[in-house]
């Protein structure tokens, strides 16, 4: 019996718990009203493997969503309803995974939904009651960053009004270690998982227009969260570091919003890191409602790869083949609802990433494998 603190905010509970020992299960039940909740709830807390003689990082599997749709007929827009096929829930429970990364359109606003902290709160409760997501919620940890969906209105950027309620409301929402710094808000953030460490992107908060044809240096990220991200990689001991983006990073024919839109801070950005020799870098994004893995050849290091990873439960996009060829990797493309696992396995100095795709029953569509020593 651990007694908490519990700050209680609209549809949500949060309690801090102190006293937990490394490497234990921890089991646990909710009373509502005095009454025991008829679920068997658990957790387990990392292990201490660091600096261990003869002790290897733990084996890990970590999931990928994003895009979101839970239908609400008396909200939604007229027509075939967008989302469906939440059976993927079940499917992504039974994989079991120790981590699910949530990269952004984790739920969407309606209309009536983001002119008020009210609406968006509804939304959350809505969704989140959804009978075929609670097993997942209830399996391993989770952690979250945001697109537009989930930020504001389609598309948004920093100008929306009432982006400090969106980023209250989302923070209530996940068990995130951290958000942003004391100076600078937002939901970006970095944590480590076995030996991969996510760094998470907040790439609506300080974020200029896609649209702005003028500004040579409009940013998605804005520079407080550039100078945390170089310095939060530099200072890192993973061997492997996953930069989480709600916008794709390296598909540039695409036409609709992404990082190649800020051609100056991105290309920059990816000048610094193969400047810099940052090894074990990969990049996971979603937003697109398709799946595929990119890669990027960089002369004289190892190549770059983003695995773009949606959709959950939305609608899946219409393009019927991969935007940029030049940068496709052969079989990896998925124009269905899905979702992504990472793998980590492997003894110290030999680690390997294994990168799949499921469909909606838990049937594996394609596997890639990335190792340290490449």
């Amino acid at each position: 019996r651990v007694q908490t603190d519990t700050q209680v905010a609209p549809g949500t509970a949060v309690a801090r718990l102190t006293g937990l020992e490394a490497g234990q299960a921890y089991g646990y039940r909710v009373l509502v009203d005095g009454r025991a909740q008829d679920v068997a709830l658990s957790f387990r807390t990392h292990a201490r493997w660091q600096f261990r003689q003869g002790v290897h990082a733990p084996e890990t599997r970590v999931m990928l969503s994003s895009c979101t749709y839970i239908n609400e007929p008396a909200r939604d827009r007229d027509g075939t309803p967008y989302g469906g096929d939440y059976e993927i829930f079940g499917a992504m429970a039974q994989a079991k995974p120790d981590l699910t990364v949530w990269m952004g359109d984790n739920v969407y606003y309606r209309e009536n939904d983001y002119t008020s902290a009210e609406g968006m709160a509804y939304r959350w409760r809505h969704d989140r009651a959804l009978p075929e997501l609670q097993a997942l919620l209830r399996t391993g940890r989770h952690v979250a960053t945001w697109d537009d969906h989930d930020f504001g209105p389609n598309d948004a950027n920093s100008s929306f009004s009432l982006k400090g309620a969106a980023l209250d409301i989302f923070k209530r929402q996940w068990a995130n270690r951290s958000w942003g710094l004391p100076e600078v808000p937002g939901v970006f953030g970095s944590f480590m998982e076995s030996d991969i460490e996510f760094f998470l992107l907040d790439g609506r908060y300080h974020r200029d227009s896609d649209r702005d044809r003028d500004n040579p240096d409009k940013t998605m990220l804005g520079a407080g969260q550039m100078r945390w991200l170089k310095n939060a990689l530099l200072a890192s001991t993973a061997t492997f570091k996953v930069i989480v983006s709600g916008s794709q990073v390296l598909n540039d024919p695409q036409r609709f919003e992404g990082w190649h839109n800020f051609r100056a801070e991105r290309d920059g950005f990816l000048k610094w890191l193969q400047d810099q020799g940052i090894r074990g870098v990969m990049i996971a994004s979603g937003d697109r409602h398709h799946t595929e893995l990119l890669r990027l050849p960089r002369a004289g290091t190892y190549p770059l790869h983003e695995l773009t990873c949606s959709p959950t439960t939305a609608g899946a996009g219409r393009n019927a083949k991969p935007e940029h060829p030049a940068l496709h990797v052969a079989g990896t493309f998925v124009n269905q609802r899905n979702f992504c696992t990472l793998d980590v396995a492997g003894t110290r100095g030999q680690r390997t990433l294994t990168l799949k795709s499921w469909d909606i029953k838990g049937k594996e569509l394609w596997s890639q494998v990335l190792r340290e020593q490449d």
